[in-house]
């Protein structure tokens, strides 16, 4: 959660996130372009446009050597396309997040984040990631969904969320970035992700690279997701964060590998590891980390601990709290002075269908920080449901709040982590170092087991080395290759 970054949902912020929203949908009415179309003025326009929201809302772009190598892959692949002559038509942007994402805007906007980046082990993959995208936007995907909300919005679609609620039923109390990102987020359909699929294959194959690569970068996607699920105790391990709008990995490794067949081509493997030697891994400490059930801002100097049972996503804007008996996520607003009137001003903005405010507000002291908190309760589609809004005073200046949903009755299941806020030592905060990548050659002597204990993690090193190096449970490192690690390094 990168408190730098996050910025006030005010009732006039929130007009010209949704007037932008509806402007860029009015203006798919039209005939969509066909695959081989340039990029249009329009698109154009469009892409420069969102581009501000995209970096506000999913981490900001990154610089250096490193950035700019991704930059470099994708504008090559992208340029295949034929949506623009030049390589420098093509934004590319990799972004600092710990998610494994990437995605597309209409006007030649590329983005992947360093951690999915972290995930490849060759450029040919990079290039296939990147060159997906790059079909969809050729597809002219994002017009024909955006069109399909336009064509919703007075069913309320326009309304959709990005975050999660129990039971599914109150999607608009808790929402995430503007309505404009929103409909840049929603899914697409399985055909469209075989057509990005195909097209990314044929960008590949236009320049040089290995086309099985997409399957290969598909099927450590799957690996890794299936272990986030392991490790955070959830039983979805289906779907790969990159994303809800890439369904079906197993079907699509199948397809991948039936378009590439008998064809090569490079991998440029060793120059890609050469490359992506020292890139963070996980957690930004500037953004905040996540270590077991604690979440650590050493920025801000603070910290907290999520009941049993939740795990945690860390984002630009929130912290999420997920379990099978509620949601919740830590974030920050404006703040100038008033607890009780922060907390009101907190229920106020959860909701565009109905006002939502607490019985009461109570005052209370938590580690010796001041607190106030209130409960409301909801009726949704799904039956009753109680929200509540735990906040803190750590300045004059500067406060951070909870907002949390539970089934009506079980608000207490998350009393621990309200009770768990506390300041951090300046020792403390200095001791949270962030993890990167070691690229290192095997030697003689050296397995999987000796490799996979150099990782800087107190559980499951071992299928974190496979998953991160794409190696089966059976595969082995012989001498001479190059493998990465993740240590700890400033």
């Amino acid at each position: 959660m990168s408190f730098r970054t996050i910025r006030s949902r005010t009732a006039a912020a929130a007009a010209s996130l949704t007037a932008l929203a509806l402007s860029g949908c009015a203006t798919m009415g039209g005939p969509i372009p066909s695959a081989s179309t340039p990029i249009t003025q329009s698109e154009a326009q469009q892409g420069a446009e969102a581009n501000k929201e995209i970096i506000q809302q999913f981490g900001a772009a990154m610089s250096g050597s490193q950035a700019q190598y991704v930059e470099g892959v994708g504008q090559r692949i992208a340029v295949q396309s034929g949506l623009a002559t030049s390589p420098s038509a093509f934004k590319v942007a990799m972004l600092n997040s710990s998610v494994n994402n990437a995605f597309a805007i209409p006007g030649g906007y590329v983005y992947t984040t360093r951690q999915l980046v972290t995930l490849m082990n060759n450029e040919a993959e990079l290039a296939a990631v990147l060159g997906h995208e790059v079909g969809h936007v050729a597809a002219r995907h994002s017009q024909r969904r955006q069109q399909a909300a336009q064509q919703n919005a007075l069913l309320g679609l326009l309304g959709q969320v990005v975050g999660s609620v129990v039971g599914g039923g109150v999607g608009d109390l808790i929402s995430q970035g503007s309505q404009y990102t929103q409909l840049l987020t929603l899914k697409f359909s399985r055909s469209q992700e075989l057509e990005a699929d195909a097209l990314g294959q044929k960008y590949l194959v236009s320049a040089g690279y290995d086309p099985h690569a997409m399957a290969t970068l598909l099927t450590s996607l799957a690996a890794q997701n299936a272990l986030d699920s392991q490790l955070q105790g959830r039983g979805n391990a289906t779907v790969p964060e990159w994303a809800s709008t890439h369904p079906d990995p197993a079907s699509r490794v199948s397809a991948a590998m039936q378009r590439a067949g008998a064809a090569t081509g490079r991998t440029e493997r060793d120059l890609f590891l050469t490359r992506v030697d020292g890139l963070m891994y996980g957690d930004d400490p500037q953004q905040g980390v996540i270590e077991g059930s604690s979440f650590i801002q050493p920025t801000m100097r603070l910290k907290f601990t999520a009941p049993g049972g939740f795990y945690m996503v860390n984002g630009t804007q929130a912290v999420s709290i997920n379990g099978q008996s509620g949601q919740a996520q830590f974030t920050l607003a404006p703040y100038s002075g008033n607890l009780e009137t922060y907390v009101r001003q907190a229920f106020s903005g959860l909701s565009n269908q109905q006002q939502i405010s607490p019985s009461q507000i109570q005052r209370t002291t938590v580690n010796g920080i001041p607190a106030a908190y209130g409960t409301a309760r909801v009726q949704s589609s799904s039956g009753a449901v109680d929200v509540t809004v735990f906040a803190y005073e750590f300045a004059n200046n500067r406060a951070y709040h909870f907002v949390a949903i539970t089934k009506a009755g079980g608000a207490g299941v998350f009393n621990s982590m309200y009770q768990s806020v506390r300041r951090l030592s300046a020792s403390e905060a200095g001791s949270v170092i962030p993890r990167r990548i070691d690229v290192v050659t095997v030697g003689s002597r050296d397995t999987v087991r000796s490799l996979a204990a150099r990782m800087a993690y107190t559980n499951a090193q071992e299928q974190r080395f496979r998953v991160l190096n794409g190696l089966s449970s059976s595969d082995r490192v012989t001498p001479g290759q190059k493998v990465k690690i993740v240590v700890r390094g400033s």
